[in-house]
């Protein structure tokens, strides 16, 4: 299980863009707290593949664990 940090979520929207960036690199199991400003997914891709992918919709990863 992989645990994101984003930045720049406000709405529920924000949150259907990043739950869609990633389900788009295949990731199961994706949960993305707006309050928390974090996702979580299992998943085998990179955290470059990952960042890319969110910072393409217009959001900042802070931090990948």
């Amino acid at each position: 299980m992989k645990k994101i940090m984003i930045e720049g979520m406000s709405c529920e929207h924000c949150v259907a863009h990043v739950k869609e960036a990633l389900g788009g690199l295949g990731a199961l199991n994706v949960t993305v707290s707006l309050e928390g400003g974090y996702a979580e997914c299992e998943t085998s891709r990179s955290d470059d593949e990952i960042k890319a992918a969110i910072e393409e919709e217009g959001y900042d990863v802070t931090q990948i664990s």
